[in-house]
């Protein structure tokens, strides 16, 4: 087995409890109270923003042309996505621009973007890129598993319509390619933490959705 299908099967505890999370049951049944999705759609506003940059650092570290254009494209992405956001669900659910830029990022919006942050700046080129990609990962599954059974009409279809779409599995496939890749000619000590990367990031997707569904705020 390569890097990602054993580093996908360790975590296959997280990924059911992530496709059993209140949040997705209800967004999928188009019934998740209004308020949870603009948490959630504010918070990824902010989140993508940090994403890109990260994607960007990626982009600079790869050692392959593959990498330097997988990862600069996914940046470019990660910000035409955030203007999407702005001009789609923003209006839809009633976000002002002036609401999105006043706001401030949850305790796990931080802690993820945080996360990432650090394994740019401190670790390996192999652990970061392992830590970016249970976004593509997990949210690719997410849309794979929720379409099928998705009311309709549904509030939340465009959203859904994103992560289900033969291309966002592309782009999934192609970041697994180059994490394997980087597994392939690592030493195991370093495997073993990009396997610890893929894996704190995977409880993070889970805390992210959990956090919009409580409308997470700072305790003090």
């Amino acid at each position: 087995m390569s890097f990602c299908e054993t580093i996908w099967a360790d975590v296959a505890p997280l990924r059911r409890a992530i496709l059993a999370h209140p949040f997705l049951d209800e967004l999928a049944e188009g019934t998740l109270a209004p308020e949870s999705f603009r948490h959630y759609v504010v918070q990824d506003s902010l989140y993508l923003a940090e994403y890109a940059r990260v994607l960007a650092i990626a982009a600079a570290r790869a050692p392959t042309a593959a990498g330097r254009l997988e990862f600069s494209d996914g940046a470019k992405v990660a910000v035409q996505v955030e203007e999407a956001l702005h001009q789609a669900f923003f209006a839809q659910f009633g976000v002002t621009a002036e609401t999105a830029a006043g706001s401030e990022a949850s305790p796990a919006c931080l802690g993820y973007t945080g996360y990432l942050a650090s394994l740019a700046a401190t670790r390996s080129y192999e652990e970061l890129i392992a830590g970016i990609l249970p976004c593509f990962w997990v949210y690719w599954e997410v849309g794979c598993a929720i379409k099928p059974r998705a009311a309709s009409p549904n509030p939340y279809a465009a959203w859904i319509d994103t992560y289900a779409a033969p291309s966002f599995g592309e782009a999934t496939d192609r970041v697994c390619r180059l994490v394997d890749e980087a597994a392939a000619h690592a030493s195991p000590a370093i495997r073993k933490a990009m396997a610890t990367a893929f894996r704190n990031a995977t409880r993070f997707e889970w805390m992210f959705w959990d956090s919009a569904h409580r409308l997470e705020q700072w305790p003090i």
